[in-house]
């Protein structure tokens, strides 16, 4: 792992950082603070953009597209493979600035590069499969042609928890398909962003076909990509209550959208399960990421017959891990990304408690200083709890008991989150009962981590739409377009 700046890294790590824009990298009179969570220290200060910088961007973009998508598939597919090269190449370097600007631990960032580089080595395949259809004719002279194509500029607006596997899941496709892309990072994460898209560019990705606009109060650039009408799909990840207002905003074009929005994730416990697998499954879906993951379970739901033992062994799991700067080798638990988030780790585990709920571990703000917060289990907790109904987004994992398959299933589904939801069981009309019972877009079955570029990632009711990766996440980003030819 470096411990130097390389040049990579010192392009994104000093006083001033640049802006993507066109072909041109931009500073700007305005930056903003870019901070390591764990320390507090300054990493770079980002230029900030206007909603003008915003709509600069989405001209470059829509210029770009004009020639992007005549290119042939084959060169497009060349490309995105040098762009996943290059990835893959710096790993290390941006395994390291992912961890000094999000906090998560360096194994984790690490890993979070592979699977972002995955989903640019599976597109650059899949652009070379975009295929039509030839359909049968409705009459003697006639036949009936179906093309796909590049449904235009997109706006790709990013989240903090995963500054690049968010990124190339979104733009890998969508340059396949001969999109151009504008990127808004989250203001805490901006330098992982810029500096994929630095490989980008030096991969050969055209001018204009990547553009990056960051900005500290994202509000003006968001009304901006979610309103020009040069722009034709809204790609966001992030909270429900920001996707909602985004969505009506671009009601007013009638924008293609996918929205990968907040979860609510059940993690059931039958009295059948391997609890020794249980307890694996649930430390890796509740604790990567200091549980700062959109799809990390936020409510156990354990059968009485093992409530006791599972919280037992999740318990002792969960004291053992081990707290720290993220680019600390031997860390699991990194920090939070701002006071904010403790405060509400704070403020569920306060209610829960004065409600009847009994703390087991944790609890309490970690020694190691303001960002951190120590990882926590509450047993006996209650539908009536805030965090039945909240998404925590931290190191807290409450245990709620059912009874019966039949009020599991109503206890997962009572939310209007509809993302994950994670289940450990070994009877298999059990398991075909539930999962087909639960009302979520992905179902782990005794496995607690189930991202992969190679299956679709999307919830359902107020969880989103679209979906994300595999070969439907191709589709995302194309048009179908029917031509009928007559007079024949």
């Amino acid at each position: 792992m470096p411990t130097a700046e390389t040049p990579l890294l010192s392009s994104v790590l000093n006083n001033q950082v640049p802006v993507l824009i066109g072909d041109q990298w931009c500073q700007r009179d305005s930056c903003f603070n870019v901070t390591n969570p764990a320390t507090g220290d300054l990493l770079a200060r980002v230029a900030e953009c206007s909603a003008e910088d915003t709509r600069t961007a989405v001209a470059a973009a829509e210029e770009a597209g004009k020639t992007w998508k005549l290119v042939p598939a084959r060169q497009r597919a060349s490309i995105l493979r040098r762009w996943f090269e290059l990835v893959t190449r710096h790993a290390d370097e941006l395994a390291r600035l992912m961890t000094l600007e999000q906090g998560k631990p360096l194994a984790e960032a690490l890993g979070e590069v592979t699977y972002g580089a995955s989903f640019i080595e599976f597109f650059s395949e899949e652009a070379k499969r975009i295929a039509g259809e030839t359909l049968p004719g409705h009459g003697p002279d006639k036949r009936t042609l179906v093309l796909r194509e590049p449904v235009g500029v997109v706006a790709a607006i990013t989240p903090w928890n995963f500054p690049l596997a968010m990124i190339t899941r979104k733009c890998a496709p969508a340059i396949a398909a001969g999109c151009t892309v504008v990127i808004k990072p989250a203001e805490a994460t901006p330098l992982t962003a810029l500096a994929v898209a630095r490989l980008a560019r030096e991969a050969g990705v055209p001018a204009g076909v990547i553009n990056v606009v960051a900005a500290s109060s994202p509000a003006a650039v968001g009304e901006v990509l979610s309103t020009d009408p040069r722009v034709r799909k809204l790609s966001f990840t992030g909270s429900t209550a920001v996707g909602k207002k985004l969505l009506a905003q671009c009601a007013s074009t009638v924008k293609k959208t996918a929205m990968e929005l907040g979860g609510n994730a059940p993690f059931i416990v039958f009295d059948d399960a391997d609890l020794d697998a249980a307890v694996d499954g649930a430390i890796a879906s509740k604790f990567r990421n200091a549980g700062q993951t959109c799809v990390c379970t936020n409510r156990f739901l354990v059968q009485s017959g093992v409530y006791n033992a599972f919280t037992e062994k999740l318990a002792a799991r969960v004291a053992g891990l081990k707290v720290g700067n993220g680019l600390d080798a031997e860390v699991t638990i990194g920090p939070l990304i701002n006071s904010g988030a403790i405060d509400k780790v704070q403020r569920h585990i306060d209610d829960a408690v004065s409600k009847g709920a009994r703390i087991v571990t944790g609890g309490r703000p970690h020694e190691m200083g303001p960002g951190f917060f120590s990882p926590t289990v509450l047993a006996d907790v209650t539908p009536d709890m805030i965090v039945a109904g909240e998404e925590t987004f931290g190191p807290l994992a409450p245990v709620f008991r059912f009874d019966t398959p039949e009020q599991a299933i109503a206890m997962a589904n009572d939310t209007p989150s509809g993302l994950a939801a994670y289940l450990y069981a070994t009877d298999y009309r059990r398991i075909w009962h539930t999962l087909e019972g639960l009302e979520y877009g992905m179902v782990g079955v005794n496995d607690g981590l189930i991202s992969t570029e190679l299956a679709p990632f999307g919830g359902v009711k107020e969880s989103g739409l679209g979906r994300e990766g595999s070969h439907h996440g191709l589709d995302e980003f194309t048009e179908l377009k029917y031509v009928c030819l007559g007079g024949l």
